[in-house]
């Protein structure tokens, strides 16, 4: 009997997709999953006649495998991933690989690597993303783990991952032990970002404006032929025209609170831990958490009198403002994203290239759009880019937008329209190109209070003081001043 070259453990949607995805680029591959009946409708339904092996055991799976084994597992993430790393290892020989195709944890994932090679074997953790459709045609894959493993799996993974225009394959090894599901994580974060900024621009067209969904649905398909053309353009432009069996929009009638995976939460307290201000993606995830409290506010609008619209500007003009205001947003949520990765390379001694991860986003997954390519474009030119606002291109592209980005953060403010994206990322902005912000005062008030001394702009960087701000004080400090 021919061997299969990979296995998959998990046969839920992405796991079904994925083995159907592999086997039509001509790979042979065992199936398990823990409920084995589902074995068995799937070799006897959508996967008969093909060169799908169906396994009813770990022990059946691995022995139909050709060596190096390939066990991907697409198993949710925490507690079921270890598991099942433990029934594997046994019966795995040295050199042999397991993946994880979940959404886990990067920590989760640097433990794993450092254990499983203790043990002679080689892990891969590798980000997947978009969606079923992404897994069965072809979607964007993050993997990193043992290096050792990515000869391995790369021709499996470059067979079946998404293409771009001059056939590139949205798959390139990340880096060491959690490298590919950080930077997974933190597309997942720009994710939430983008999602949060359309819905911004939808809630600004309906209440301020008074678009209909139709009008809206309009509007989006128009965007998605210029800079905004993304995957989330195109499908907010199809579900604005989606109607529910009496003819109205059926988005009109979907209960406004969201849910949420829990990866923006991670990207954002990866952010805090490391330093750098992700507050577009923070927000968005926090705009999530508001959105959830649905009985509070409905009970706050009782409560607190509206704040009536007032727009008596030009419609068209300001729709227009938003898509540019949409646009600037969307660069500062990248920017501080890959801000983010940068920083977290050189913490966890990560080479991460940079332009090769947005040529990874630029198909297959859910944050894919033209757009990419711009930033693929920027960390060519330079790889050691500090942040994306300086590249030339995004800088005059920010400075083109900026005067309409103002007007819909002060129209919405006026108006009593939510934008905390919009608003956190304009402000990012300006904080960010303020040669002077007012962290002078901050400093001096730590210092009144513990003692945590100051650096003088008359003195060199390095040098610290502390000022007997009551009269009362020592001149004892409290030696935790940090930047």
């Amino acid at each position: 009997m021919k061997k299969a070259d990979i296995g998959l453990i998990g046969l839920a949607v992405m796991g079904e997709n994925l083995v159907m995805n592999m086997e039509s680029k001509g790979f042979t591959v065992a199936v398990f999953n823990r409920s084995t009946d589902k074995v068995k409708n799937f070799v006897e339904g959508r996967a008969r006649g093909k060169n799908i092996i169906g396994a009813y055991s770990l022990e059946e799976l691995v022995a139909s495998l050709s060596k190096p084994r390939k066990v991907m597992m697409m198993v949710k993430a925490g507690q079921a991933v270890d598991s099942m790393i433990e029934q594997l290892l046994p019966l795995l020989e040295d050199g042999d690989i397991i993946i994880d195709g979940g959404n886990s944890h990067f920590p989760d994932t640097m433990r794993r690597t450092a254990y499983v090679e203790s043990c002679g074997k080689l892990y891969v953790g590798t980000g997947v993303s978009g969606g079923e459709e992404g897994a069965l045609l072809g979607p964007s894959l993050m993997p990193g783990g043992s290096v050792q493993a990515w000869e391995s799996v790369k021709p499996v993974f470059q067979a079946i991952c998404a293409k771009v225009e001059d056939g590139s394959p949205c798959c390139d090894w990340v880096g060491e032990n959690g490298a590919g599901h950080f930077v997974k994580m933190v597309h997942n974060g720009i994710e939430y970002g983008d999602m949060q900024l359309i819905c911004e621009a939808y809630q600004l067209m309906k209440n301020v404006l008074g678009m209909s969904a139709d009008e809206m649905h309009g509007v989006f398909a128009e965007w998605n032929t210029g800079e905004l053309d993304s995957y989330l353009i195109e499908i907010t432009r199809d579900i604005l025209a989606y109607k529910d069996t009496d003819g109205q929009p059926i988005v009109d009638k979907i209960l406004d609170t969201a849910g949420q995976k829990g990866t923006g939460k991670w990207t954002t307290v990866s952010a805090l831990d490391e330093g750098v201000p992700l507050t577009l993606i923070g927000e968005a995830v926090f705009a999530r958490c508001l959105s959830a409290m649905k009985d509070e506010r409905v009970q706050a609008s009782k409560v607190f009198s509206k704040t009536p619209v007032t727009f008596i500007g030009d419609k068209k003009a300001f729709v227009d403002d938003i898509r540019k205001a949409l646009y600037a947003s969307k660069i500062i949520s990248y920017a501080q994203g890959y801000t983010l990765m940068r920083t977290a390379a050189s913490t966890y001694g990560w080479n991460l290239n940079y332009g090769g991860i947005a040529l990874m986003w630029r198909g297959g997954c859910i944050i894919r759009s033209v757009f990419l390519g711009k930033i693929k474009e920027a960390y060519d030119k330079d790889p050691a880019l500090q942040n994306l606002l300086l590249d030339p291109f995004f800088r005059q592209t920010v400075e083109d937008c900026v005067q309409s980005w103002r007007n819909v953060v002060a129209t919405a403010v006026l108006n009593g329209v939510s934008v905390p994206a919009m608003s956190a990322a304009l402000s990012y902005f300006d904080g960010y190109k303020c040669e002077r912000l007012p962290a002078n005062l901050l400093q001096a008030q730590r210092d009144y209070f513990g003692a945590h001394t100051y650096e003088r702009l008359d003195c060199e960087r390095g040098e610290f003081f502390h000022t007997n701000w009551t009269g009362k004080g020592g001149s004892t400090t409290a030696n935790t001043y940090s930047v």
